[in-house]
């Protein structure tokens, strides 16, 4: 390994992580909020407001997410210009919030109808139920599927650089490109990847541990 080849391509590569880190944050919030109303469309009793859903879900999960980016930064409707940013973004949660709407249904739908009727028996609001209710236990049920389909979605982010996002992979590209070492830029990125993929695993196991999710399974 070739120590100053990776101080050279350290400084690059971080740059390129932090866009990586901001651009999978921001797509797992929105395909999150996203993916709790899909999953509530879902549940509805509107036949066509839940096939509307189900169609949507269909479709994100079955095409392939460099497809979506590319047509979004390439082809967008009614003459659009969107950033590289902007359009990775817009594919990223679209892609996720698919993901999260199946994750948090799933989790609506373990939440024993009894406690939902006992609230109401009791003049809770559906906000209320909804806060007090149905959120907390959701975390609980979906918590560790919800973190694994995150780091995926991190990882999968590294294809925004076909559509020129200054991610880490596409600087890791850049830097392999002008200095023809690819153990010592390879690896500085795999080792970022793993950074960043580990902090939201830990964030998992210290969020499992305050709310003691595995006090049920000893």
């Amino acid at each position: 390994m070739n120590l100053e080849t990776i101080a050279q391509v350290f400084p690059f590569l971080l740059k390129g992580a932090l866009v990586t880190f901001e651009i999978s944050i921001l797509a797992i919030v929105v395909g999150t909020l996203l993916g709790f109303f899909l999953a509530v469309l879902r549940l509805s009793h509107n036949k066509l407001i839940r096939f509307l859903a189900t169609a949507y879900i269909w479709v994100f999960r079955g095409v392939p997410i460099l497809m979506v980016l590319v047509f979004i930064y390439y082809t967008p409707p009614f003459g659009i210009t969107l950033s590289a940013f902007a359009a990775g973004l817009l594919g990223l949660s679209f892609n996720a919030a698919a993901y999260k709407a199946e994750i948090i249904r799933t989790g609506l739908l373990a939440i024993p109808k009894g406690q939902i009727e006992a609230a109401e028996a009791i003049g809770m609001t559906p906000w209320q139920i909804l806060i007090r209710i149905r959120i907390p236990q959701i975390i609980r049920f979906i918590l560790p599927t919800y973190i694994s389909n995150s780091v995926a979605l991190l990882k999968e982010s590294a294809q925004v650089s076909v559509i020129t996002v200054p991610d880490l992979m596409l600087n890791a590209q850049s830097q392999f490109s002008s200095t023809y070492m690819p153990y010592e830029t390879l690896g500085v990125a795999a080792v970022l990847y793993l950074a960043m993929t580990s902090l939201l695993m830990t964030l998992q196991i210290y969020t499992e541990r305050k709310l003691n999710l595995n006090a049920g399974r000893k």
